[in-house]
């Protein structure tokens, strides 16, 4: 037993010293790339996929110069879109230097610093849901028969596969707040798997203040602090409860099996919840409150949420993206512009009620699917949107690896992110294609979320229904 658990603390020393190698590595690439290539930082902020009208840090400069020094509002010229405290925070890195280049080398090593935690934030989840797992499964008996001792560390996967996906590198050196938001959505479900609950409303506060979108995530924040991390379903638990005691009841010579006991039940707490809304509200009203300081001379709080939830829902800017929509409204007939808008945003709130109601006792996998839908349906996505999901994805390799279309998504998503900027530079620039090359790559980027979502779920189900038939068994 000795040798046995010697070696495998060596095992797990070895993984941990390996993680950090492949971490440090990935920091030491970002920082290259920042200082031996800076002409690729500014390609890649003019390219359509890596920054939008509501994310461009060039956009930033331009709000904070007209606030700074022309004295008037950040949101005049139609140019800004984003957070007034954003435009404190980034605002100053992105004055211009002696040369008269902008400095945005300090908000590109801001951006590394919010991947790396934004890592390690990923890692430590993935480890406390692995955790909760293997302790439900040893608690439903089947353990051994899914063998525990060999899941892959999810944490450490999810965490390099983020910081060494090619998206996320693009989106960290594309200038472009994008990691900002990321870092605060990890911030929050990282703060709700863990119970800490001040860090989760912090963290989600922000993240819908800067972006809108992950307020849907209130419902996973919510189930993760109430039940608990993802685990499998209750009913599980009551049948292997009722099984045993009927066992035990007819027969006195099984009494060395030991029931499950009520503790390890899935049951819904409500003062962690509480605490939550509680702290949410009190960050809520002191982030309106800096917004109404900052913005008191350029029309209020009533220009901010114009200026930036409004230009989110009402698209008014119709410039090329991956996204879907910004073809669908430069076509559509400004007679139904209105009914589509409101179409397209319900297309959001309709799958969250039933997704939660089906997959209430796997809240952080609730999450991922929510962050994947929301990047098929926002109105200004990037390649960020993607980074975040895939660097979620990881947290559930173990139960996910009976997927079908892996293979057909990894050469997807690389096709379709190697065709987009040739469509684009065919139709812009050599003037030899149309709007519908690049569209097409589009709808193919959608296609491909979308199985992701689906094949994903049915695995996810699929693997609920294993346990079932070995609990039963």
């Amino acid at each position: 037993m000795g040798e046995e658990d010697s070696t495998k603390s060596s095992t797990k020393t070895k993984e941990v010293t390996r993680f950090w190698e492949w971490a440090i590595a990935a920091i030491i690439f970002r920082l290259v790339l920042i200082y031996f290539f800076p002409d690729i930082l500014s390609q890649l902020a003019s390219r359509p996929e890596v920054s939008t009208p509501v994310t461009s840090l060039r956009r930033l400069a331009e709000g904070y110069w007209l606030k700074k020094q022309a004295s008037i509002s950040p949101y005049a010229g139609s140019m800004y879109h984003g957070s007034p405290l954003l435009l404190s925070v980034l605002g100053p890195l992105t004055v211009r230097n002696i040369d008269g280049q902008p400095s945005h080398i300090l908000c590109s090593l801001l951006f590394v610093i919010a991947d790396l935690i934004a890592a390690l934030l990923l890692r430590a989840t993935g480890q406390k849901l692995q955790s909760a797992y293997c302790q439900s499964l040893k608690a439903l008996g089947v353990e051994k028969i899914l063998g525990g001792s060999e899941f892959y560390a999810s944490g450490d996967i999810s965490a390099l596969f983020y910081l060494w996906n090619p998206l996320t590198i693009l989106t960290c050196m594309g200038s472009s707040t994008s990691p900002i938001e990321n870092f605060l959505v990890i911030l929050s479900i990282y703060g709700a798997c863990k119970r800490l609950i001040p860090l989760a409303a912090v963290g989600w506060v922000l993240a819908t203040h800067i972006s809108l979108y992950p307020a849907v995530l209130l419902i996973p924040v919510i189930l993760l602090l109430g039940y608990g991390p993802d685990a499998p379903p209750k009913k599980l638990f009551l049948q292997k409860i009722s099984r045993e005691t009927a066992k035990d009841s007819s027969d006195s010579s099984l009494q060395h099996v030991k029931p499950i006991t009520g503790s390890a039940l899935p049951s819904f707490s409500w003062r962690p919840v509480i605490l939550f809304l509680l702290w949410a509200s009190a960050w809520s009203i002191y982030i309106l409150v800096l917004c109404g300081i900052s913005v008191r001379q350029n029309g209020g709080l009533q220009e901010m949420f114009k200026r930036t939830y409004g230009f989110i829902l009402t698209v008014e800017d119709l410039s090329p993206n991956i996204g879907v929509l910004w073809y669908f409204f430069a076509e559509v007939f400004d007679f139904f512009r209105n009914f589509f808008l409101i179409v397209i945003h319900m297309n959001i709130l309709f799958m969250i009620l039933p997704l939660a109601i089906r997959m209430k006792h796997r809240p952080c996998f609730l999450a991922f699917v929510y962050v994947a839908i929301c990047s098929m349906l926002k109105t200004y996505p990037s390649v960020a949107d993607s980074a975040l999901y895939l660097g979620l994805f990881g947290l559930f390799i173990n139960q996910l690896a009976d997927m079908h279309f892996s293979f057909v998504l990894f050469c997807g998503y690389i096709g379709v992110n190697l065709l987009s900027p040739v469509m684009h530079n065919l139709w812009i620039w050599r003037g030899t294609g149309n709007a519908n090359f690049y569209y097409a790559t589009a709808i193919a980027y959608a296609a491909l979320q979308i199985i992701l979502v689906v094949d994903s779920a049915s695995a996810m189900l699929n693997h609920d229904r294993r346990l079932r038939k070995l609990t039963t068994a």
